[in-house]
């Protein structure tokens, strides 16, 4: 039996995930006002003592994607699959941020500075620092809550495939999504703004979690459907008999090399 379509299916799969993931680190530095993107009257939420808008980081576009992609190698690349990119991910990001840390060291040429004045910024450098120069407590908590939550997808993702076998997609992919999502929601925001130097209070950390989980939640179950048709396509790519191969090898039922 063949691997060559696996293997590119791996590295068109593996590529996207990691880039999704770096890209999502580098636009959440922008915190968007969801009402006014979508022409809605302001909501005022109220939770734990706290009220606001409906504000999130430019990154929250990208990570349902990352997660989708999780679930889509898990079932096809199981548990060996989903760790490798994840730890090849944060040493990339991680990669990633010190060249951004050492590009905004370097002296900048004087008449970059002031280049772009006429459209609104004054400093190019300054704004340069404060894009691509995230505070370390940021870098740290996304990261460490990016690992956490693959580990926790990955596990949940293959004990509901365990107890449902092949059937029911949807709640192993959904169901190991909300729940890795809700761990990655408080993780991220306790190691950036309550240990970081922000100390935010406990009830404003409690609230600000519970709305971006809450919005996770539901892009998370509105793009379930999205599950299934990246599986349809990677079904018809692979052929159905070398793709129940790799999904039950990725259950650890079987050895496709074994077939």
């Amino acid at each position: 039996m063949t691997f060559d379509r696996p293997t590119r299916l791996f590295v068109v799969l593996g590529g996207f995930f990691v880039c999704n993931a770096l890209i999502a680190e580098f636009l959440g530095v922008k915190i968007f006002a969801l009402e006014d993107t979508l022409g809605l009257a302001p909501f005022d939420w109220n939770l734990f003592g706290q009220s606001g808008s409906l504000s999130f980081t430019a990154g929250v576009l990208l990570w349902p994607v990352v997660f989708i992609m999780t679930d889509i190698i898990n079932e096809y690349f199981g548990r060996r699959g989903v760790r490798f990119l994840s730890y090849l991910t944060v040493a990339l990001i991680l990669y990633a941020f010190a060249f951004a840390y050492l590009a905004i060291a370097l002296a900048p040429a004087s008449w970059w500075v002031g280049i772009q004045a006429e459209q609104g910024v004054p400093d190019m450098q300054a704004a340069f620092g404060v894009i691509f120069g995230q505070g370390m407590w940021i870098i740290a908590g996304s990261v460490i809550a990016f690992l956490i939550g693959q580990i926790v997808d990955v596990t949940i993702f293959h004990r509901i495939r365990r107890i449902t076998g092949s059937r029911y997609v949807w709640a192993r992919a959904t169901g190991s999504t909300l729940v890795s999502q809700l761990i990655d929601s408080f993780v991220v925001l306790y190691i950036a703004f309550v240990l970081g130097p922000q100390q935010w209070s406990m009830e404003l950390f409690l609230a600000v979690g519970t709305v971006n989980y809450l919005y996770k939640f539901v892009v998370a179950i509105a793009l379930t459907p999205l599950i299934y048709l990246g599986r349809s396509l990677i079904d018809r790519y692979l052929g159905p008999e070398l793709a129940r191969a790799l999904t039950e090898r990725a259950a650890g039922r079987e050895d496709p090399a074994e077939k």
